[in-house]
């Protein structure tokens, strides 16, 4: 993965159901990206500040607020420019193990101050969606890669978001209420050019079906999801990421799972759907390659 070779390019990893691991998928993926030699930004635009914690950066106290990035929103929005390079926190420090490793850098949130940026968004309407992408236009120069962990509800912030994206994933596991949230929020992106005026024009790339289990451990729910993600046409990648405590158990260390576990099923997991997604930004969806149908029968 050369450096320079292409624009920097921004993917949401979204979602309409909370607790699918949106911000495990978003954190691990991007320090995929690093060990591949990227500059990778990570934008934490829940206001529950998940991927913050998962790299390690709590905001507290009020010196600490005015580096939240609903801060910074809330200032763009009232006019004012407060240049994103005076808030990101710099993580490189992570990727110290590996020689030729990109960098990392985050975007950290803050419950307060991200639910003011959310309602400030709301008053202003559909007009000021796009303030993130404008903003991470700026950043051109500093990165390659840009992933935004975001809101797992409805809200203004979550359409910034999307609106901010040049991909979009979603993220499902194996169970009904999250396949109709990552349906919906696979219908959602397709109505964001016309709510932006042609500005923000976010692609689809595909579903991640996360906290799966081996085959032989299937029941028909689990199938029922799998073929389910298929009729949806939501575009399910190939590899899906395993249930495995080491991933959860990473959040309380600061660091992502493929970074403690590169060479163990989180690292491998991760760094195959990396490539995949990267795959398809180069191929059109007709030529994505998607799991089989399975045959479900005689599976309780």
């Amino acid at each position: 993965m050369e450096r320079g070779e292409q624009a920097m390019r921004v993917i949401a990893v979204a979602t309409q159901k909370g607790g699918v691991g949106k911000t495990s998928t978003t954190v691990n993926l991007a320090a995929a990206l690093t060990l591949g030699g990227a500059r990778v930004l990570v934008v934490d635009l829940d206001p529950q500040a998940q991927a913050g914690t998962a790299l390690g950066v709590n905001l507290a106290g009020e010196d600490q607020l005015a580096r939240s990035l609903g801060w910074v929103l809330q200032a763009r929005l009232q006019g004012m420019r407060m240049p994103l390079e005076s808030i990101w926190y710099d993580r490189s420090d992570l990727l110290a193990d590996w020689e030729d490793a990109g960098t990392l850098h985050l975007l950290a949130s803050e419950e307060s101050t991200m639910t003011a940026a959310q309602d400030l968004i709301h008053k202003k309407g559909y007009q000021s969606t796009p303030v993130l992408r404008r903003m991470l236009l700026e950043l051109q120069d500093h990165f390659d890669y840009v992933l935004i962990d975001t809101p797992p509800a409805v809200s203004s912030l979550s359409a910034t978001a999307l609106a901010a994206g040049d991909y979009v994933i979603t993220v499902c596991v194996p169970e009904y209420p999250a396949l109709k949230g990552a349906v919906a929020t696979r219908g959602t992106v397709s109505y964001v050019k016309d709510r932006t005026g042609g500005e923000c024009d976010p692609q689809y790339l595909g579903a991640v079906l996360n906290r799966s289990n081996p085959p032989s451990k299937w029941k028909a729910q689990e199938v029922n999801i799998r073929n389910g993600m298929l009729d949806a046409k939501l575009a399910p990648f190939l590899t899906d990421i395993r249930r495995d405590e080491r991933i959860s158990d990473s959040f309380a260390h600061g660091v992502p799972s493929v970074l403690r576990f590169a060479s163990h099923p989180p690292g491998k997991m991760y760094g195959e759907l990396m490539w995949q997604i990267l795959g398809r930004m180069e191929q059109p969806p007709q030529k994505w390659e998607t799991p089989d149908r399975i045959d479900g029968e005689g599976l309780r």
